[in-house]
């Protein structure tokens, strides 16, 4: 990725986002929020540093939540036509400190061929029919601290 840079949008287009560096993993995350946000068993994201994520076009609404880790957690929505484009747990202040942003977003899906999970989280509460990643870090809850 670090050759170029990474393109997605919302479904409406409104909202653009760009994606520089490497990301520091990309995850598939099992937990009921991630559920509930994608309308899916599962999300696929990438876990990048937010001085790699550029927004363009109409700014993005937050919902914020406390995560099933107990966190407090913001995601980002577009206003206009609801897709869900990142997220992260935020500190004290309330600043984001790591995007997770939603790999659905992006544009290019030639690019999400080459890009196999590196983690799996919240294992425990996988679908039992759905198998490990092969090679993917298991983890039955949250990502361990870096």
């Amino acid at each position: 990725m670090s050759s170029s840079p990474l393109h997605g949008s919302c479904f409406c287009k409104k909202i653009q986002l760009e994606l520089s560096g490497e990301p520091h993993a990309i995850a598939l995350c099992h937990c009921t929020d991630c559920r509930k946000i994608s309308g899916s068993v599962y999300t696929l994201n990438f876990i990048v540093s937010t001085t790699d994520l550029k927004l363009s076009g109409s700014s993005p609404v937050e919902n914020p939540k406390t995560s099933d880790s107990g966190k407090r957690y913001v995601n980002y929505f577009c206003k206009d036509c609801g897709s869900p484009l990142y997220g992260g747990a935020v500190d004290e202040s309330g600043k984001l400190q790591t995007a997770v942003v939603r790999a659905g977003c992006f544009d290019d899906l030639e690019v999400l061929k080459g890009k196999k999970p590196s983690v799996e989280i919240y294992t425990a509460q996988r679908m039992e029919w759905i198998l490990p990643v092969e090679g993917a870090a298991q983890f039955e809850g949250m990502l361990p601290a870096r």
